[in-house]
């Protein structure tokens, strides 16, 4: 594998808030300190429906109770750890867990003969984003020019389907899900890191994550306004971009959606793999897609 670049920065730091979010005016009271300490305040709930039967043989629903979020927890450690070969720092073992799981809302496909989880989401909104002071994307690259967005925006991430189930059913059922989701809550614009493992489809190299950039970048690039820049990015200009290699399912399903690519990849040496950062708007969703999921 040609070397790649190591990281320069905590690929967790999440102090970003003031940068990400105007701070409150405050007023303060004739006398008083102007210095008092402005508190975030609560998150509002959002509405997350019942289970559901998505079709024959699996359902789909939002975690209710912490057994839930263990069991999305172990599917990805199974998925990204073991599959994947990522290097994951978490306090349970067989778990994948990091500090943004406890602001998130999970959502869960499950095999309904066994109960097992095999396909699950999870969504960052955007007054929990407040709260935990960023999104994961912003770890991984610049999103200033995402700011007027954010008020609107959730972060989808950690998406992954148990190995046995990914001939396309489960996949449907959890966008179908969110669409609902972001439906209800009253918000329109999706973004996150979709990765591109450094093996992918035999290339056992970057050569791979090059190539499908290249491909993207070329016909599926968001306006300049949104275009946003890596804080480690893969070195792409030290790779073979001219291989004809498809990009993962999942990147493709979201191009087919609507989505559009945000800029160049990310390098994450602890999931081994490229992110790009992708931007999904409700409004940009083709008309049989919307009726598909929103039934509009």
């Amino acid at each position: 594998m040609k070397e790649l670049p190591n990281p320069t920065f905590p690929l967790s730091q999440i102090g970003l808030r003031a940068a990400l979010w105007p701070a409150p005016t405050v007023v303060a009271a004739a006398g008083a300190s102007t210095t008092a300490r402005v508190s975030v305040p609560q998150a509002p709930a959002v509405i997350l429906p019942p289970p559901v039967e998505a079709k024959q043989g699996i359902t789909v629903g939002w975690a209710r109770h912490l057994d839930d979020v263990r069991a999305a927890q172990r599917l990805r450690y199974d998925v990204f750890v073991g599959e994947m070969g990522a290097r994951v720092s978490s306090p349970l073992a067989g778990h994948d867990i990091d500090l943004f799981d406890d602001f998130c809302e999970h959502l869960l496909v499950r095999d309904e003969l066994t109960n097992q989880v095999i396909g699950t989401y999870r969504v960052l909104t955007p007054a929990q984003a407040r709260r935990v002071g960023s999104t994961y994307s912003d770890t991984e690259f610049d999103l200033t020019r995402l700011r007027d967005l954010r008020e609107r925006m959730v972060e989808l991430g950690r998406s992954c389907v148990h190995p046995e189930h990914r001939q396309g059913g489960v996949i449907l059922a959890l966008w179908g899900a969110l669409a609902g989701f972001m439906h209800r809550n009253k918000l329109d614009t999706m973004i996150g890191c979709a990765s591109i493992p450094m093996s992918h489809n035999g290339v056992t190299n970057g050569d791979a994550a090059a190539s499908i950039w290249r491909q993207v970048s070329a016909s599926h690039m968001a306006p300049i306004q949104y275009q946003v820049q890596p804080r480690l990015p893969l070195p792409v200009e030290r790779l073979d971009s001219t291989l004809d290699v498809e990009p993962p399912a999942l990147i493709k399903g979201y191009l087919r959606l609507g989505a559009k690519v945000l800029g160049a990849p990310a390098w994450d040496p602890d999931f081994n793999a490229a992110d790009l950062p992708m931007l999904m708007r409700i409004d940009d969703l083709p008309a049989r897609y919307r009726k598909h999921f929103l039934g509009a």
